[in-house]
């Protein structure tokens, strides 16, 4: 996995949790329910990472 990809991913979670935080925070559902939309979309930059990293070792064993 790419540094960048995998910080980017990282960082799409951290936002999110400090979001949702805010949300919680402040009462506002909305902005909790972004916060929790970014963590699930840092998770899947992070799945998509490592699957493109597994079937990349996959190949170079074939």
């Amino acid at each position: 996995m790419s540094d960048a990809k995998k910080i980017s991913g990282k960082a799409e979670k951290a936002k999110g949790k400090v979001k949702e935080a805010a949300g919680k925070v402040t009462g506002d559902r909305v902005t909790k329910a972004e916060g929790r939309g970014d963590q699930a979309k840092g998770d899947a930059k992070q799945a998509k990472e490592k699957l493109k990293d597994a079937a990349k070792d996959l190949k170079d064993k074939a």
